[in-house]
């Protein structure tokens, strides 16, 4: 039988054991899309995609062509702090570029 210190109850002993043992939940993760617009160009998507997204040419290709097809595409999947942030630096880049591209987020 385990001896706790005096006037320490052994059950709270146990609770911040169980507290220690239990895995910190993931945080929900949220997709950035891209929406297609008529005036955006498809080199300036694509150039987003490579660099705030960090994708290599042939996937950003892929995304940015889904975008123009289909009318959205998922640049990425992160935790709502990061797709938030990507989104505002798609917009600022877009804003400065005087394209009128889209970003959103959308939890998964």
């Amino acid at each position: 039988m385990a001896k706790g210190l005096p006037g320490q109850d052994l059950d709270d002993e146990l609770d911040v054991e169980k507290e220690q043992k239990t895995k910190p939940k993931r945080p929900r993760l949220y997709k950035v899309l891209l929406h297609n617009d008529d005036f955006t160009t498809m080199e300036f998507v694509v150039f987003i995609l490579e660099t705030v997204f960090h994708k290599n040419k042939n996937d950003a290709v892929k995304i940015m062509l889904a975008v123009h097809q289909q009318g959205l595409g998922i640049a990425g999947v992160y935790p709502h702090e990061i797709a938030e942030a990507k989104c505002s630096k798609v917009s600022e880049l877009a804003q400065l570029n005087e394209f009128p591209l889209l970003c959103t987020t959308e939890e998964e």
